[in-house]
């Protein structure tokens, strides 16, 4: 296993994640990929309006500082990307990308409203990536 990336937002579960990633980059030397990703609006018709208002860019910005501070902390070098787009799929395009062979992802429970339009993010990055994958709960 050569790249491990992990979705990182300010929830629980994903720092949850990022110290899981962290233990695996470390034991197996792999390179480790941190992503934020700033979701979209879409309309009820599914058409995309854009970065959504009520998450700014600065968020993720932030949230990429606390995901390298922790890093650093373990002595841990990584890559950062701040993304834009359907949270779960932004994920699985830049695994791609990237090369990835695990993505790292914490547990989330999506709502009804969720569950209607599109599901949570890990059951996403489950069903679509072409690499193994690990829910951290």
């Amino acid at each position: 296993m050569q790249t491990i990336m992990v979705g990182y937002d300010d929830s629980k579960s994903a720092g949850r994640a990022l110290e899981r990633a962290a233990t695996l980059a470390k034991a197996l030397s792999a390179q480790l990929v941190v992503t934020s990703v700033a979701p979209v609006t879409e309309t009820a018709a599914g058409r995309s309006l854009g970065a959504d208002p009520t998450d700014s860019g600065g968020d993720h910005l932030r949230e990429l500082a606390c995901a390298r501070n922790y890093l650093e902390q373990q002595g841990l070098n990584a890559s950062y990307i701040e993304a834009v787009g359907h949270e779960g799929q932004a994920l699985v395009a830049a695994a791609v990308d990237r090369g990835a062979d695990l993505i790292v992802v914490g547990h989330a429970h999506a709502g009804v409203v969720g569950r209607l339009f599109g599901g949570s993010v890990p059951d996403t990055v489950a069903h679509h990536a072409a690499c193994d994958v690990l829910i951290v709960h």
